[in-house]
């Protein structure tokens, strides 16, 4: 499986793809990620669980876009971003 998942960070929300969360998770909480680093702590949010790699991507650059974070403030956490 292949994962899209969206962290609250201390100055807005990421988002991400991963085929292991859990690990990802642990490196992120643990600074090492970089886009993630300087903005800790984090929280995981939501994650969407997908088993095609490529449409997980998509996902992802969906969520990205105006309309994706549209839907995830309708949905899921009323992110200003």
């Amino acid at each position: 499986m292949y994962y899209v998942y969206s962290l609250k960070c201390k100055d807005g929300y990421y988002i991400g793809c991963t085929n292991n969360l859990k690990e990802r998770l642990r490196r992120h909480i643990k600074g090492n990620i970089p886009a993630t680093a300087n903005r800790l702590p984090v929280k995981l949010i939501f994650y969407f669980a997908i088993d095609d790699k490529y449409k997980v991507f998509e996902f992802e650059k969906y969520l990205k876009s105006g309309s994706g974070r549209a839907f995830i403030n309708k949905h899921f956490c009323k992110c200003k971003e």
